[in-house]
Parts: C-alpha cells; sequence; structure tokens
C-alpha cells in the first residue's frame, strides 16, 4: 500500500503518525499539495479549524482535497471533521463540504470542558485485537454532528450523537482516537484504502 498522508499545518499530525506506526502502515507528512500525488488517502487532522481554514484558503489546498477525494479515502478527525462538513456552525465558516453533515464547533465545550468519553461502536468498527472492548474518545473543544444525510453512515455514538460517520470516501470523527493506544478507528481507515473505499 501506497504511504497515507497527515496533512502537517498545525495541531497532532505526529500523534496520527504514531498510530498508523502501531499497525505498520506506512506514511509520510504532507505540506503543500503537490505533495498528495502517490498517497493512498489522507488524514486532516485536529487542531484549530479557523488557522486550518485559513492556511487552507491561502495555500490553494480546498479543489486538491476535493479532487483527491473523489478517488481515495480521507479522514478528518475534530478540526479535520468540521473543515469536511457541508455547513459548520457556531461561528459558521467555509469548508470543503465533502461530507453533508452540519457541525458545530466546540459543541461540548471549550477546553477546560475536554474529557475523554466511552461511545458506542457499530459492528463494523469492531475490527483488530481491541473488538468488543470498550472505545473510548478523547474530546477536546470537539464539534457536534448536529445533522447526517441519509447516505451517511454512523459508525460510533455518544449519548445517541453521532461521533464517527463516513460518506464513500470520507471519513470523520469528532474525537482525536490517535490519544488512545487503540487502533480500531485508524484500522477501519486503512481498510477503507485497501478495500479501494
Amino acid at each position: 500500500m501506497a504511504p497515507v498522508g497527515i496533512l502537517a499545518v498545525q495541531g497532532d499530525f505526529q500523534a496520527h503518525g504514531k498510530a498508523l506506526d502501531r499497525l505498520g502502515t506506512a506514511w509520510r507528512l504532507v505540506k503543500k499539495p503537490s505533495e498528495l500525488n502517490g498517497l493512498s488517502g489522507l488524514i486532516l487532522p485536529g487542531g484549530e479549524s479557523t488557522t486550518f481554514l485559513k492556511f487552507l484558503q491561502e495555500e490553494a489546498w480546498f479543489e486538491p482535497i476535493r479532487r483527491f477525494a473523489s478517488s481515495r479515502p480521507v479522514f478528518g478527525t475534530c478540526a479535520g471533521a468540521i473543515l469536511l462538513a457541508e455547513k459548520v456552525e457556531n461561528p459558521s465558516q467555509d469548508s470543503l463540504g465533502l461530507l453533508h453533515v452540519t457541525v458545530r464547533r466546540n459543541g461540548y465545550g471549550r477546553q477546560l470542558s475536554s474529557s475523554v468519553q466511552t461511545v458506542e461502536a457499530e459492528p463494523e468498527l469492531q475490527i483488530g485485537p481491541e473488538a468488543g472492548a470498550p472505545l473510548e474518545a478523547v474530546l477536546i473543544r470537539a464539534p457536534v454532528i448536529l445533522r447526517a444525510a441519509s447516505q451517511v453512515r454512523v459508525l460510533a455514538r455518544l449519548h445517541g450523537q453521532a461521533v464517527l460517520v463516513r460518506e464513500g470516501t470520507v471519513l470523520a470523527g469528532t474525537f482525536h482516537p490517535e490519544l488512545t493506544s487503540d487502533g480500531r478507528v485508524h484500522r477501519y481507515f486503512c481498510g477503507m484504502i485497501a478495500d479501494g473505499n
């Protein structure tokens, strides 16, 4: 499998690399659109979504990411999920519009409200050595998915609210799976790549 790219603009991109290392998956950091060539998938990590957005707009990333997602899997966590959404609230901001969901920024509260919660995972996420164990979600200024279109599959929920969703080649989580030792979410993403999405 060709390497997975991790957008290295800001945020916890190195933690995603370590999560992929644990799975034996090759990866490389991506800092400019031309570096998308030759990648099997792309991860948009967490961080500060408005700063992230400004960089993507100034460096003309929108169309390259949209083209990439038309044929290869893209996975966004926290701020990455916000950027993938069709509509963003609190406040509204531009986004890639690759995922038919509406998200509210900081929906679980500010930094001081960060927490680790156990989420309900769908059976297709129960893969690898952690299968059947509780799935922990690290929430740091996390967005809330308010609405999801019918074609969006919910893979995990917290108190009934979607926290991990998939639509075609796009996977998005409002939490940070890279900050735990549980490899299920990254393993699922790698499975999307292996299956040709």
